[in-house]
Formats: C-alpha cells, sequence, structure tokens
C-alpha cells in the first residue's frame, strides 16, 4: 500500500505540475496578446526593411514671360517615435531635460497651443510608448528646417524620435487664372497641360531602403537613395500672365453683369499661332465663377460668326459678288417649308451682299447656300473641310472633342441643311476652330496651328523648342481674303459692331454672332442665346485675333453679340492695343524694378545664409538641407528647384559660380582643371555620363 500511495502521490503531483505549466502558458500568452501585443508588433515591424518607391519631383509649368503657373513645393507631417532607445535610458532623462524647451518653441513657431499644452501632448506620447506620434501635419520646408534645429530634434532621428514624411503638393501660385488650362496634377484627375506633358513633367521615382514602424509606416534607414529620382522637366507654356490677366477679368465682369451661365475668351498671336491667353468660365452652384471646364474646345453651334465661312465658300466658288443685290425679304424666308428669322429688322431689303454681311442677315446667307449648294452640298461641305473646321485643330490639350458636320446620307441630313448651317446652325464646332479660321484671314490666308507649349526645360536649360507650324499655306485665293477682310473692317464700321467700335484710334475687323441654343431636354423654349464675337485686331497690320463666346442665362434681356461677347473683346483690344501696339511697334507691358529674371545654381546652405541679407523671399521646393539647387524666376516670384548629384553621374554646371563647381566636382572625386573667368559655360564631362573618382574634368568659363 506504501508504494501504491507514494506512486500515485508522485502522479498527482506531475499532474498538477503539468496543469500549472500549461495554465501559466496560456496565460502568457493571453498576457502577451492583449496586454503586451502593440508592443511586440511594433519591434516585429522594426525588424523589417523594405524598398518604398519615391515620387520624383514634378516639373514646373512657366508662362512665356517667366511667371510659375504650377510648380510643386514640399510639405511635411512631423512624427516621433518615443520608442527610441536614446529617450527610454537613464530613465528618460534625456526627454525631461529638453521637454520644457522644445514645447516652448513649438509654440513659438505653429502659435497654436501654449507651451503647457505642447508640454501635457508630448508627455502623454511619452507615457504611451506611442511609436508614431503625430506632431503636426502639413508644415512647410522652412518650418520643418527651423524644427530640426529644436532643442531634442537637433540631436538627430535615431536620439529624438523625429520622423519627418515628406510629401509633394501642387501649387497653382496664380489660383484660378488659367486654372483649367494648366491643368490639375492629381494621380486620377489630371487635366490640361498637366495631362498633356505628364511623361515630361512627372520626371523618374527612385528607390528607398526604409525600415517599418508601427502601423507599416517606413522610416528612411539612411538618406541615400538605391536609385535617385529624377525631377522632371520644365515646359515653358505660350501663355502670357498679363494678357491672360486682361482677358479673364474682362470676361468676368461681363459673365456676373449679365448672370451668364459659362464662358470662354480665346487670344491667339496671329503670325504663330500662339494661345497667349484662354479664359473658360462656368458658374458654380453658389453662383460664383471658377475656372471649371474647358469651353475653348468644347462643340457648339456657333451662330453668325460661322458666315464667314460661307462667304469663304461662296466667293472661292465665284458663285456670287459681294455688289450684287439680295432682297432680304422683311426678314423672314421659307425652305422646305421651315421659316428662318433674322434676329433684327432692317431698314431695307433690297441690299448687297456685303451690306447682308454687316447686317448679319440669317436670311440673305439661307437664300446663298440655297441657290448655289442645295443641289450639290457636297461642293460646300468640301469648302468647309479645306477650312479645317471639320476636325480638331490638334492642340496640345487632351479633350478636344471632333466638330459635328451632317453630311448627304445622314438620317439627320435634309433639305434645311444646307440653309441652316450657311448661318451657324445644324452645326458644332468649337471656339477655337473659329479663332483658328478668322486668325487665317488676318494672317494673310496662312492657317496656324494653335499651340501652347513654346519649350521644354531641364535644370534651366531649353533642351526643346516647339516652332509655330502652319497647316495651310492658304486657306482661299488672295482675291477672296481681301474681299473677306473688306466684309470683316465693315462689320465694325457699317454693321452690326459699328457703334461698339466707333472712335477708336485703332480698326478692328470681326463678327458678331447669336445663337438660340437649346437647354438639355427642354429643348428652345427657354430662349436661352450664346452670344460670340470673332475678330482681329489692329485690322490694317493684324497683332492678335481674339474670339468670345458667353451662353446666356435662360430668358437674358440682353444678348446678342454685339452687346455680351463685343464689350469683352473691346476691353481686351484696348488694354493690348496701349500695351503692345500702340506707336506702330510692339511695347512690353510695364515692368518693376525688381523683375529681372534669375537663374542660379549654388549650394542651399550658401543660399540660406545669402538670402537673410539681401531679404530674399523665395518658395523652396527641393525638401532636403545638403542638396545643391537652382533658384529661379524673379524677385516676386522666385523659386528653388532642386539639382539632384549622384557620386556616379556627371551633373549639369553650366551656369555656376567656379567656387560651386569645384567643390561639387571634388566632393565626387574629381580633379578640376579650368580656364577662363566668370561661370562655367562648357564642361569636358557631358551631363549624364558615369564617372570614376580620380578623373579629370576641365571647364571652361565665359
Amino acid at each position: 500500500m506504501e508504494v501504491k500511495r507514494d506512486i500515485l502521490w508522485r502522479v498527482y503531483l506531475s499532474y498538477i505540475l503539468i496543469v500549472g505549466v500549461c495554465i501559466a502558458i496560456f496565460g502568457k500568452a493571453i498576457y502577451i496578446q492583449q496586454v503586451e501585443g502593440s508592443k511586440w508588433r511594433s519591434m516585429s515591424d522594426s525588424l523589417h526593411q523594405r524598398i518604398d518607391e519615391i515620387e520624383a519631383e514634378r516639373g514646373t509649368i512657366y508662362s512665356e514671360d517667366g511667371q510659375m503657373l504650377s510648380t510643386s513645393i514640399p510639405q511635411f507631417d512631423i512624427y516621433i517615435d518615443f520608442r527610441v532607445a536614446a529617450l527610454r535610458e537613464k530613465n528618460g532623462a534625456r526627454f525631461r531635460e529638453n521637454v520644457d524647451s522644445l514645447s516652448y518653441y513649438l509654440s513659438q513657431l505653429f502659435k497654436d497651443q501654449t507651451p503647457a499644452e505642447y508640454k501635457s501632448i508630448l508627455q502623454q506620447g511619452y507615457k504611451t510608448q506611442d511609436g508614431y506620434f503625430l506632431l503636426k501635419k502639413k508644415i512647410s520646408f522652412r518650418e520643418y528646417d527651423q524644427l530640426r534645429k529644436f532643442p531634442l530634434f537637433k540631436l538627430g532621428r535615431y536620439k529624438s524620435g523625429m520622423i519627418a514624411n515628406e510629401k509633394t503638393v501642387r501649387l497653382n501660385p496664380y489660383q484660378m487664372l488659367a486654372f483649367r488650362t494648366i491643368g490639375l496634377a492629381r494621380d486620377s484627375n489630371k487635366v490640361g497641360l498637366e495631362m498633356t506633358y505628364d511623361s515630361v513633367l512627372k520626371g523618374r521615382n527612385g528607390k528607398q531602403t526604409v525600415r517599418s514602424i508601427a502601423g507599416g509606416v517606413g522610416v528612411p534607414v539612411d538618406d541615400s537613395y538605391l536609385v535617385e529620382p529624377e525631377t522632371g522637366k520644365d515646359i515653358v507654356s505660350t501663355i502670357d500672365v498679363f494678357i491672360q490677366d486682361i482677358t479673364e477679368n474682362a470676361l468676368m465682369k461681363m459673365m456676373i453683369k449679365n448672370d451668364a451661365d459659362h464662358g470662354c475668351a480665346i487670344v491667339m498671336e496671329t503670325k504663330t499661332g500662339k494661345i497667349k491667353a484662354i479664359a473658360n468660365l462656368g458658374k458654380r452652384s453658389e453662383g460664383n465663377y471658377w475656372e471649371d471646364l474647358n469651353y475653348a474646345i468644347t462643340p457648339s453651334e456657333p451662330g453668325s460668326t460661322f458666315k464667314l465661312a460661307t462667304l469663304m465658300a461662296l466667293l472661292e466658288d465665284k458663285k456670287i459678288n459681294l455688289n450684287q443685290y439680295i432682297n432680304l425679304e422683311n426678314g423672314v424666308w421659307k425652305v422646305a417649308g421651315i421659316t428662318v428669322f433674322d434676329s433684327e429688322q432692317h431698314s431695307v431689303n433690297e441690299v448687297t451682299v456685303k451690306q447682308a454681311f454687316e447686317l448679319s442677315s440669317n436670311v440673305a446667307m439661307a437664300k446663298l447656300a440655297t441657290a448655289h449648294y442645295s443641289g450639290n452640298p457636297n461642293q460646300f461641305l468640301k469648302r468647309i473641310a479645306q477650312m479645317r473646321m471639320d476636325s480638331i485643330t490638334g492642340i496640345d490639350l487632351v479633350g478636344e472633342r471632333k466638330p459635328t458636320i451632317y453630311r448627304p446620307g445622314s438620317r439627320l441630313f435634309g433639305p434645311t441643311t444646307i440653309p441652316w448651317m450657311s448661318f451657324g446652325y445644324n452645326i458644332a464646332i468649337s471656339p477655337l476652330q473659329t479663332t483658328m479660321l478668322y486668325n487665317a484671314v488676318a494672317n494673310e490666308g496662312r492657317m496656324m496651328k494653335p499651340y501652347l507649349v513654346s519649350g521644354i526645360k531641364e535644370e534651366g536649360i531649353t533642351i526643346k523648342s516647339i516652332n509655330p507650324v502652319v497647316l495651310r499655306e492658304e486657306v482661299c485665293s488672295k482675291q477672296t481674303l481681301l474681299l473677306l477682310k473688306a466684309c470683316l473692317e465693315g462689320v465694325c464700321t457699317n454693321g452690326t459692331a459699328k457703334a461698339l467700335f466707333a472712335d477708336l484710334p485703332y480698326k478692328v475687323a470681326g463678327k458678331t454672332g447669336t445663337a438660340l441654343v437649346a437647354d438639355g431636354n427642354k429643348g428652345y423654349a427657354n430662349r436661352i442665346y450664346q452670344s460670340s464675337f470673332a475678330g482681329y485686331f489692329p485690322a490694317d497690320n493684324p497683332q492678335y485675333t481674339c474670339v468670345v463666346v458667353i451662353k446666356n442665362k435662360p430668358f437674358a434681356p440682353v444678348y446678342y453679340g454685339a452687346a455680351v461677347a463685343g464689350p469683352v473683346f473691346k476691353e481686351i483690344a484696348d488694354r493690348l492695343y496701349s500695351t503692345y501696339i500702340r506707336n506702330g511697334k510692339p511695347k512690353q507691358p510695364p515692368i518693376n524694378k525688381d523683375s529681372i529674371q534669375l537663374q542660379y545654381t549654388t549650394y542651399k546652405e550658401d543660399l540660406y545664409q545669402l538670402s537673410k541679407t539681401l531679404q530674399l523671399n523665395y518658395k523652396d521646393s527641393t525638401g532636403r538641407a545638403d542638396e545643391w539647387g537652382v533658384i529661379s524666376g524673379i524677385k516676386k516670384s522666385l523659386v528653388l528647384q532642386k539639382k539632384p548629384v549622384t557620386n556616379n553621374t556627371m551633373p549639369l554646371l553650366k551656369g555656376m559660380g567656379l567656387k560651386d563647381a569645384v567643390y561639387l566636382c571634388e566632393n565626387i572625386g574629381l580633379l578640376v582643371s579650368v580656364k577662363g573667368r566668370g561661370k562655367v559655360n562648357e564642361q569636358s564631362i557631358l551631363p549624364g555620363q558615369a564617372i570614376a573618382k580620380g578623373q579629370t574634368i576641365q571647364l571652361l568659363l565665359n
């Protein structure tokens, strides 16, 4: 019995011990998961490294006069890792010694909380051992630069726990000015030039090794890159900020005055086809106006401005002459059972073709088109095609829509198509196509392709120039051209725009247009009119072609082209004439004393010191303190851009001072030979070539 009892006692004891151990293990597992789970998960994250893609800095869009229209600037989200060993050692002595002074400086910098409040939130983050404590979001580089000099933070990332997550944001310094044309630069919503030239602007992304911390957030292991991000190239647009501002303000005033739905205004340089301004304004639900859609490249019924194309076809086919008479039928004429109306009553009925054009008679155009083209509509449509009214302009903007022209055989083509098309109905073309046609007349018959970008730059150096393109050398004969010019000038001296342009010191040639347009599914019952004016100035030596199109509200009391679109054209023309054209020669707009274009390549730390002395204000788009930069622009809108420098690839040195060029070259292991004085003009090792330490580079200064 004693033996049996001894054996059972040992078995029971072993069983109890095993059960106890199992309970302890189970309890410890629960404790680790529930109590210490976040701690161990964070530690697990910290043991993992990965390679993250680093987004390249996007290039800048400039106006032709050197202003920044769209640029990238860095923003920083600041976090603190309170688990770093340097903050926890000696019972947190380093944190306690610095928290008061750090709180004071944070309060002075951001001015959003008191030092006591900052101290409280820092202590709370330290107490909870937060591995990714958010201190501040979306701070600028200048704020970040000051922040890292504060107590504790100046000790570096591994002693202070400070984490700076950098991201790039796109900035339009002029906000609404040409906003739709310049475009947006969001990943899923690029439009305008930002979309058209995305492959040029976006550059090449880099790669960097990061350490994962709590939540899977990556912190760079060091400041070097596995693959250096390559900054995008800059583009120079044809937009002139001065002309764009005039155009947008003139359009805005009329939009507000007439409570219009939407409108656009285009200014084209006659000889080249450069778009100097393009304004698109649409009414928001709140009642204000914004550059919401690109109406300039959206087709609609043009109305009477299309009569220029009809007259050109008739004259070119020698169907008519300007001095023959035509009866206006009291402004009412029936064709195929449908009535054509003139928008205004005329004091006379028997007028010449030229007078009918000046009076903008729909009846006259419909009668002429019916008489000469109803039996052979393809002849008329062929002329329209020769004017390129049946195809897109090809402007460097994504989203241009094709025009709508009905042809024989289409179910929508009928006996009224040609007569209605003759005065701008039953056809849809964009305001930009109208601009291109009128510009061809102004430019002695030469049709230019409209374009918005004149060059591409890399680090301030032009690497590609985009020249004017001639789409058609002659849209019509010289004889026809002279007759068309006389008609367009007659509109402004004897016709529908006579009162608008009376007593001007320069001549204007153009055409008014008023079109009744449909209101979606409601048809024409709401009496919505589209007012337009297309023309060029000065008529005797055209410098600019301008088209204004405004869609009015339902039952607008004022809707004629001469009363709505015409004043916008006149204001733009007056300002440009007085600024650029008066006295028969181009004149530059007034410039301020500080408007000299500046471009200088330097080491950033030197620039920081220099800017304090010279009181230079600039936007820093580089994001790092130990890099080189290129500062450019004018004093009021300087921007500092990144100049990437690696140890195995030759950077561009052109434009650098000798001191900086030698310092940079020797830092990457090159031997330098110098000839001349001044700035670097040529270098023996070309930019982008591979280099090796000890290699000699010859610099030729200017």
